[in-house]
């Protein structure tokens, strides 16, 4: 994990904070000062809450679980599609639309008539129908990239979300909450950082602010994603090793059977064979006088 400083931290303006008559009590221990009637973020707190928040999304990522990326105001759009894409981890730049996460099924048959609209594009099936279904189709396609084309690739709920202000995406924060989903946050001087697992103190209205933490998180996503893919791919050696072990141990273990077997019953030399031979091989047989004789 990339360590951000705090060099780049002051420059980014990430300690500015609201107007001092806008501010959440619940910050408090987050603000070092006051000046000019605007609260200052403690910087060092700031640092060290986005490392541990970095330390959870690779733990999350790690595991297999996605980070959903949220970020729907101006400021925020163009670093969230960004790292979103860079990091291939799902994202929401346009309206966040209710259910999302609490009606993810719903969510899905959406991206599934996406993925069929875009099939249906390549196959040939636009030039078999009429103009007006085309163009109706390609409007449908177009709104359907516009609101869902972020989350894709989000097959399942994901391990945890990032936000940037809990106060314009409280309805995606109060889901997540509502399915225990972690929630990490850029928390401004206005936010009650009660409603976050996992806050990181910060200016959230400032590009490079908002620019500067996301890719930290992005690069925490990518981290994550490699140490599950090298596990995956180890538990596979491993479970290859394992049954070639399997294999020969059975090898071995037919190998001592056919052994074993070799003088007994069913096994090569042994049987009836066996005891045909050894009845020829009598002494008695042999001292026998034929008919003959005996006369």
């Amino acid at each position: 994990m990339s360590r951000v400083t705090l060099q780049q931290l002051l420059l980014s303006g990430a300690h500015f904070g609201h107007l001092t008559r806008r501010w959440h009590p619940k910050m408090a221990p987050y603000i070092l000062m006051q000046k000019n009637g605007i609260h200052l973020v403690d910087l060092r707190q700031t640092q060290t809450l986005l490392e541990r928040a970095c330390a959870a999304v690779t733990e999350i990522s790690g595991n297999g679980q996605q980070i959903l990326l949220i970020g729907t105001k101006t400021q925020a759009r163009e670093a969230i599609t960004a790292e979103g894409k860079r990091a291939q981890t799902p994202f929401v730049v346009e309206r966040w639309l209710g259910g999302m996460l609490t009606n993810f099924a719903t969510i899905r048959q959406g991206i599934k008539t996406l993925e069929t609209l875009e099939r249906q594009m390549t196959d040939g099936t636009f030039e078999k129908i009429s103009k007006k279904e085309r163009l109706t189709k390609t409007r449908q396609h177009a709104k359907l990239i516009h609101t869902l084309g972020g989350i894709r690739d989000m097959r399942h709920l994901p391990g945890a979300i990032f936000v940037v202000d809990i106060i314009r995406e409280k309805i995606a924060v109060a889901e997540a909450r509502r399915l225990g989903i972690p929630v990490i946050a850029i928390c401004d001087t206005n936010v009650d950082p009660s409603l976050v697992d996992f806050p990181i103190p910060a200016n959230d209205d400032a590009f490079k602010s908002i620019a500067l933490i996301t890719r930290a998180v992005a690069e925490s996503v990518i981290e994550g994603i490699a140490k599950y893919r090298a596990n995956a791919d180890l538990r596979q050696a491993q479970a290859e090793l394992e049954a070639r072990d399997q294999e020969a141990t059975g090898e071995a273990r037919q190998r001592e059977r056919d052994r074993r077997g070799g003088g007994g019953q069913g096994g090569p030399g042994g049987g009836d064979q066996g005891a045909r031979r050894r009845r020829v091989r009598r002494p008695q047989d042999e001292a026998k006088p034929t008919p003959a004789e005996g006369e």
